[in-house]
């Protein structure tokens, strides 16, 4: 479908609704495809943006996809720090995947390392925010374990390793540490070992975030939100292979840095979650980036062997709408996927990234 039927198809569906009777597609304001999941159009002269999926990255129905994000920004949005869900599309014939209206947020991509502060205090917000009984928390996932949880998307996404070209070098870097988690998290399952368990972000990369002039990160890019180990979005938000992955916040950040960072969370966190909180969480901070490493580099070897398939069609009504095909994006944003990919397989950086805990003084060592 070309850009222009898209407009048409998206201005008709959002016609129907009460409220946008008068919309036009001449109205629908295309922005630059930044990311492998979602198209955006600004809905001129109002505050409010289109978030058309081009797929689930859960592997969802649309209309669960669509549910299960609309669901994300009701809940993460109660924080403050993110944008607010005005309306929902349903999927059609015209919009297979349906679409969410959520606020247009007005502000620029984060500058690291000076806006880590920012990002703790986003993050700290949301993993503060009541946590819901069991019962209640659907349609979001729910990891009561949380590394059996991300072990779980490790290990499917490891299925991979085989099939994506791999030095040998960067193939023994994968494995050594697979085999550690597949010890720890073990380990943990036998042992029953607990840690604290809040409303998380998951995709939590710098260029997921904007900075309001009023100085306020809001996440922005908002589909993966469960219930989880906040490590993980700490983890993901400072990790290499995030702080390089935007080019508009580009920065390879020092191990000192980072720490700094997770202590500014950690001060955070004590002021709004407690001293409890905040030390209960302290020790899975480390395991939990070692897992989100794995999460990340199993995800690359995942895209480098499916990105070339070709498009799902008849999303509408498929099972899954998982859809990594590049016939989805921009080709520019493809090359820059593969780029960032082929440096992250790569055995120099996989040893650059396994340093913070393999070398002295590590991460852990360095957060208060």
């Amino acid at each position: 479908m070309s850009k222009d039927a898209k407009r048409e198809a998206l201005a008709q569906a959002l016609s129907a609704l009460p409220g946008w009777e008068e919309v036009t597609a001449a109205q629908l304001e295309d922005l630059q495809d930044t990311g492998l999941a979602h198209d955006h159009y600004r809905i001129a002269g109002s505050s409010w943006l289109l978030r058309v999926p081009k797929q689930s990255q859960f592997g969802y129905s649309a209309k669960d996809n669509l549910a299960y994000q609309a669901a994300c920004f009701q809940r993460v949005s109660a924080s403050g720090h993110a944008p607010g869900l005005g309306g929902v599309i349903e999927p059609s014939a015209g919009v297979p995947m349906g679409a969410l209206i959520v606020r247009f947020i007005e502000g620029r991509p984060p500058s690291l390392p000076g806006d880590l502060p920012l990002l703790a205090e986003a993050m700290a917000r949301v993993h503060a925010l009541p946590l819901p009984a069991h019962e209640e928390r659907p349609p979001l996932e729910d990891h009561q374990d949380p590394v059996a949880g991300i072990w779980r998307e490790i290990q499917a996404q490891a299925l991979s390793l085989p099939d994506a070209h791999l030095s040998a070098e960067a193939a023994a870097e994968i494995e050594e540490e697979l085999a550690w988690a597949e010890t720890f998290a073990a380990g943990v399952a036998r042992e029953g070992r607990a840690q604290p368990v809040t409303l998380v972000l998951t995709d939590t990369h710098p260029g997921n975030f904007l900075v309001t002039p009023e100085g306020k990160a809001v996440i922005v890019d908002l589909e993966k939100a469960l219930y989880g180990s906040p490590g993980v979005d700490l983890a993901h938000a400072s990790v290499y292979s995030s702080t390089t992955w935007d080019l508009a916040t580009q920065a390879e950040l020092t191990t000192g840095e980072v720490a700094a960072f997770y202590d500014r969370y950690l001060e955070i966190a004590r002021e709004s979650g407690g001293t409890d909180f905040a030390a209960a969480l302290r020790p899975w901070l480390l395991p939990m980036r070692r897992l989100l490493f794995l999460r990340a580099i199993t995800w690359c070897a995942l895209w480098r062997i499916s990105h070339a398939a070709g498009a799902k069609r008849g999303k509408e009504s498929a099972e899954s709408t998982r859809d990594w095909s590049a016939e989805n994006s921009d080709p520019a944003l493809i090359a820059h996927v593969k780029d960032r990919t082929d440096l992250y397989l790569s055995a120099p950086i996989l040893k650059r990234m396994r340093a913070e805990w393999r070398e002295s003084p590590g991460l852990d060592e360095l957060i208060g």
